[in-house]
């Protein structure tokens, strides 16, 4: 009886080994399936930088917490109306969720406002990529006779003079400087803060290696979206913003957005035929928050944008499935932005 006992156990052991052996075979087999997506999506985009560094402009907390007080200061509107973060709201992944967002003086603006956030990570801002960074972009909005209208450099570096706030301040932030309130460090202070407005999300887990970080219907929609072609524009850390390119490259985009306007780009600026139609390839990052879509905000909802650049850049008709399956992907790229970043400084509440 013993012996029957014994054979029964060994039986059982042997029997628990080989079905975990072969467990692991399984596993061994479908793992290089993850890996290899994984493996594509390193090579293709790029985990998120903790911030935006730029050598010339050293980001030391005093000057990116005067950044972030001009950031929302109406005081750099000549009405006192208007702050950046009034177009750029980061409370709402940095965009007023307008096509066209509302200036000092109650005019509109004749673009879509892109996201601050991870902004200074892009090639050049603006969508006809005029200003090389953020430093450059920050001080331009302001005296823009539709955006912020302050009339010249003088008129906002004495109104922001006249408060203890920004003395102390910008004492604080440049302190090598004997003049540290200039207009130049106007737009340093606002470009230091916006280079910490960076969003990694759950999918920079995964690029890290963590698997389960992400669905296995967000994997599905990676795949798509790599395999449908967005990758030829929508590729590096922050899914775009890494280049120009022709909206309406193979198939011309104003049928199929249904836009009427007559913004023609990179054109518009330098007055070339070559360029028109030309501009910068938005981030995807927090794409499914940043609505609506393009240069001239006339798309309202996501799978409708995915559509129509698939057929507008590719030429290519994106099933239901497929479209579904990429905007479940997409959502992965949304943040989670801590609450301390939405917030107005205190500072402003008392001067």
């Amino acid at each position: 009886m013993k012996k029957v006992l014994v054979f029964a156990a060994l039986a059982a052991f042997v029997f628990a080994c080989s079905n975990e052996n072969s467990n692991k075979s399984v596993q061994k087999e479908t793992k290089p399936v993850s890996d290899d997506l994984l493996a594509q999506a390193q090579g293709l985009f790029g985990v998120l930088p903790a911030t935006a560094v730029n050598p010339e402009n050293e980001l030391t907390d005093a000057k990116v917490a005067l950044g972030k007080i001009l950031y929302f200061d109406t005081r750099l509107s000549k009405t006192g109306k208007n702050s950046c973060n009034s177009c750029h709201n980061l409370a709402t992944f940095g965009v007023d969720n307008s096509s066209f967002s509302t200036g000092d003086a109650g005019k509109l603006g004749g673009r879509n406002s892109p996201s601050s956030f991870n902004a200074a990570l892009h090639i050049s801002q603006f969508w006809d990529g005029r200003a090389k960074d953020v430093e450059e972009q920050a001080g331009m909005p302001v005296m823009n006779p539709v955006e912020m209208a302050i009339p010249n450099e003088e008129f906002l570096v004495k109104r922001l003079s006249e408060v203890k706030l920004y003395q102390d301040k910008f004492k604080a932030a440049f302190p090598e400087e004997s003049t540290p309130l200039t207009y130049k460090n106007i737009a340093k202070a606002i470009a230091a803060f916006e280079r910490t407005l960076i969003t990694p999300s759950r999918f920079d887990k995964y690029l890290g290696g963590d698997l389960a970080a992400i669905t296995d219907a967000e994997k599905e929609g990676l795949q798509t979206f790599i395999s449908s072609g967005c990758t030829a524009c929508h590729s590096g850390a922050t899914f775009g913003g890494t280049q120009l390119m022709k909206f309406g490259l193979v198939n011309d985009y104003h049928p199929l957005t249904k836009s009427s306007n007559g913004d023609n780009g990179l054109m518009d600026l330098t007055k070339k035929e070559s360029d028109k139609d030309i501009f910068k390839v938005p981030s995807l990052r927090n794409v499914s928050k940043t609505h609506p879509y393009f240069h001239d905000g006339s798309v309202k909802d996501l799978p409708s944008a995915i559509r129509i650049m698939a057929k507008a850049q590719l030429n290519k008709d994106l099933t239901d499935e497929e479209v579904s399956s990429i905007v479940v992907f997409l959502e992965s790229l949304t943040a989670d932005i801590p609450e301390e970043t939405k917030k107005m400084p205190t500072e402003l509440a008392s001067n």
